[in-house]
């Protein structure tokens, strides 16, 4: 397969940690590894003031800026074609849609997703997550473009979600071939678990997949690496397909998911 000829795409997204202060470290973890698109997760009004300096080299992006540790916003040096913001599940919970278009003429759509995991601290059930996640890979499938879903899943590639959330979207795991590429706990090694997560259409080909650097924060970033190439149908056979009996199990995740009330999100 020789795809070494397409113009190559690097993304990464950062779960920054909403209360980490090391803004200048990150901001120094951006310049040395030159992304064309990143995504900072809990980022808060902070965050995007400290990193408004970057809007020279990242021009193009969406700002969701909250308080309750679910902000989102994304910077990118490819014009952005359309950019949405989904609260899915709650008006409280974003993901960002957004669409991008080359000089080379290429498309594709980078989805950031962010939902709330099931803790004492933060929900009581996983309703809210699994509700959440289902409806993204709804929306991701009717896209109907090279698509790559990134983010802090809060929930691991081989989870049950997980598996349902791949044959909802008719998307891959990226990290299939890959390793476990744990994100979290940063600060302990013996808790790690890979948390930030990546799926992709079969038209979108992953060159490099890797955890990189800390950066204050309790997740790593994550990095991809990828191309564009609408015209190979090589990956089609990784794509896992829905059952009727998991279709029905779907509606009930998000309807649970959109009936539940949070009370632990601060404002």
């Amino acid at each position: 397969m020789q795809i070494k000829s397409l113009k190559e795409i690097k993304v990464i997204s950062a779960n920054v940690y909403q209360f980490n202060t090391e803004f200048k470290k990150f901001k120094k973890f951006i310049r040395k590894e030159k992304p064309d698109i990143f995504v900072t997760i809990e980022s808060n009004k902070d965050w995007e003031f400290e990193l408004r300096d970057l809007e020279i080299e990242y021009p193009y992006n969406e700002k969701v800026t909250l308080e309750n540790t679910y902000g989102m916003h994304l910077y990118a040096k490819i014009p952005l074609h359309k950019v949405s913001t989904h609260y899915f599940i709650a008006d409280d919970i974003p993901s960002i849609e957004a669409h991008f278009k080359t000089e080379e003429g290429e498309e594709f759509v980078v989805f950031c997703v962010h939902p709330p995991p099931p803790s004492p601290t933060e929900e009581r059930t996983s309703k809210e997550r699994d509700g959440d996640l289902m409806c993204i890979a709804k929306r991701a499938k009717k896209i109907n473009k090279p698509t790559l879903v990134i983010g802090d899943f809060n929930t691991v590639a081989w989870s049950k979600i997980s598996k349902l959330f791949q044959k909802n979207s008719e998307l891959i795991d990226g990290r299939t071939g890959r390793g476990i590429l744990a994100t979290y706990h940063a600060k302990y090694w013996l808790f790690r678990a890979p948390l930030d997560l990546i799926f992709h259409s079969t038209t979108i080909f992953i060159k490099e997949l890797n955890v990189l650097e800390y950066i204050g924060s309790d997740h790593f970033p994550i990095c991809c690496i990828f191309c564009v190439h609408t015209n190979n149908g090589s990956q089609e056979k990784q794509v896992e397909t829905i059952t009727k009996e998991e279709k029905i199990e779907t509606a009930l995740f998000i309807e649970k998911g959109k009936k539940e009330d949070s009370k632990n999100r601060k404002d």
